[in-house]
């Protein structure tokens, strides 16, 4: 159903020529940008006697214990929960909407 052509010798020796000389255009004009255009590397020159700067201290304790405060009653600790459930409220009875005899002109 598709109908697939295939690439002569000469077409594919077309692109690789049209791509070659499509990369040394763009490699001239990115060169002649940075000609041109200033994009040479500049080394700025650091004086050698900058000091450095101040350290940073961090303080920082670690333990390596874990520790809990025991309560020393007497009486064991007896949890009680209860669930009261509630039935839903129930929605305000809509009014009824109030029949007009004559249209408000």
């Amino acid at each position: 159903m598709s109908e697939e052509k295939e690439e002569s010798g000469f077409s594919a020796i077309k692109k690789a020529v049209v791509g070659a000389i499509t990369t040394g255009i763009a490699a001239g004009g990115a060169w002649l940008a940075g000609l041109f255009g200033g994009g040479g590397e500049e080394q700025v020159a650091t004086p050698a006697n900058t000091p450095a700067p101040a350290p940073v201290v961090v303080n920082v304790q670690q333990s390596q214990e874990n520790t809990q405060k025991q309560q020393n009653n007497s009486a064991p600790m007896v949890i009680k929960e209860r669930v009261i459930e509630k039935p839903a409220a129930q929605p305000a009875p809509a009014s009824k909407p109030v029949k007009e005899e004559e249209d408000p002109w």
